[in-house]
């Protein structure tokens, strides 16, 4: 039987995952987390990674019949911990400069079916236990980088009308063209890309805008950028020196919204995939930076508990622009993964600012951070707010308006 999942183009993802995304330097330690059915793909990236002159590779695998047995056998307890322990090694790994790689391919469903109380508080259990090591990925101070690998359940999730070989091929066919490695160079490929974006947030970074406008279908959203922001997107380099790209794929541009200065409404485009629970039609409303109002048609219930994670969860940490014709917009598929729904439209994101997104970023404390409206979170997540109907204008400090994107497209 021909395998639907081509091994020439795992080879090529586990190289690119390596030395673009992860630009993994000699000698230095590589720590890895995936589901186990992506064995096949961490076997090649432990090999690249080794080629590459690693020091050491720590695989740590999860498996969704391990995760379902907790919330179907545990005591009410169990809901309340986390591995405190394994995330304070993998900060402590970080701290002496591992870099880091996560697989991701789970059941984007997995909990769905579970109590939402108890998703919300093991979820919020294992923010505050690896929020140590977040820290370290948030504040961009290593090299790090996320792929994925077609595991059966989730292309059942994305293609729920084939038999499973053929979802398998069509989502693996999907995932390798949206990470740019069916190419005959990807690693060129990944090059001329990281130009584009490049060009995109000097533009932005020129502009100095005081604040987004978006308006569209439900939404009519003014975000405050904050002080002395800067624009990312593609490569960035790291604190530790090194020049990676942190998400693959990627279409993105981004930067860090002001905590206090987010006003009006706004809709969600697509379905937000969180923790096993399938979150559609959010619809919030935005009072001096803070979600004052929040609705979902559907798991709601975990939308509300997520906003209750912490104080900073229902603030802005981040606000990031993707044209609707990006390859994985135009692709069609709905992947029920942020990874690739994110890169499909622009989008928002709940918690944690990212430190880098700031001018000299690197040197400033977390007090210096806040004090310019940095967002401070035991959680980042992204939810898409972008289409073809959404306009964007700037605003600067005068209150001129520039045209950034009309009808989803750059202006």
């Amino acid at each position: 039987m021909t395998d639907p999942i081509s091994p020439k183009a795992l080879d090529q993802l586990a190289e690119v995952a390596v030395r673009v995304g992860l630009n993994l330097q000699e000698g230095q330690d590589l720590v890895i987390t995936a589901p186990v059915e992506a064995l096949p793909l961490v076997r090649r990236i432990t090999a690249a990674a080794y080629r590459a002159g690693a020091g050491v590779v720590t695989p740590i695998l999860s498996d969704p019949e391990i995760t379902l047995a907790r919330f179907e056998n545990a005591n009410d307890a169990s809901f309340d911990k986390a591995a405190d322990w394994l995330y304070a090694g993998m900060a402590e790994a970080y701290n002496n400069n591992a870099a880091r790689l996560a697989i991701v391919g789970d059941d984007p469903m997995l909990l769905a079916e579970q109590d939402p109380e108890k998703v919300a508080r093991a979820g919020k259990a294992n923010s505050l236990a690896y929020k140590p090591a977040l820290e370290k990925i948030a504040n961009f101070d290593i090299n790090w980088t996320i792929v994925s690998y077609p595991t059966a359940a989730w292309a059942g999730r994305v293609f729920p009308d084939l038999p499973e070989d053929e979802a398998v091929g069509k989502l693996a066919e999907a995932l390798f063209s949206a990470s740019r490695v069916l190419d005959q160079d990807p690693v060129a490929n990944w090059s001329n890309h990281n130009g584009t974006l490049r060009s995109r947030t000097a533009w932005l970074n020129a502009q100095r805008f005081d604040a987004l406008h978006f308006t569209g279908p439900g939404t009519d959203l003014t975000v405050g950028l904050a002080e002395d922001h800067e624009w990312h997107g593609g490569a960035s380099t790291a604190t530790n020196g090194v020049t990676c790209n942190p998400n693959i794929p990627t279409e993105e541009v981004f930067t860090t919204p002001h905590s206090a200065r987010v006003d009006g409404v706004v809709r969600s485009t697509k379905p937000l995939s969180h923790q096993g629970s399938l979150i559609d039609e959010i619809e919030v409303r935005f009072e001096a930076g803070k979600i004052v109002e929040a609705k979902a048609s559907k798991g709601e219930a975990v939308l509300l508990k997520l906003l209750d994670t912490d104080e900073g969860a229902s603030r802005l940490g981040e606000v990031a622009l993707v044209p609707h014709s990006s390859p994985i917009s135009q692709s069609g598929v709905l992947f029920y993964n942020t990874l690739y729904d994110e890169n499909a439209a622009c989008h928002i994101a709940l918690g944690q600012c990212y430190s880098k997104c700031f001018l000299n970023g690197g040197d400033l404390s977390s007090e210096e951070i806040a004090a310019r409206g940095g967002n401070s979170s035991m959680i980042h997540v992204d939810w898409m707010i972008g289409s073809a109907e959404i306009d964007i204008d700037g605003i600067r400090d005068d209150g001129t308006r520039v045209p950034v994107f009309r009808k989803g497209e750059w202006a």
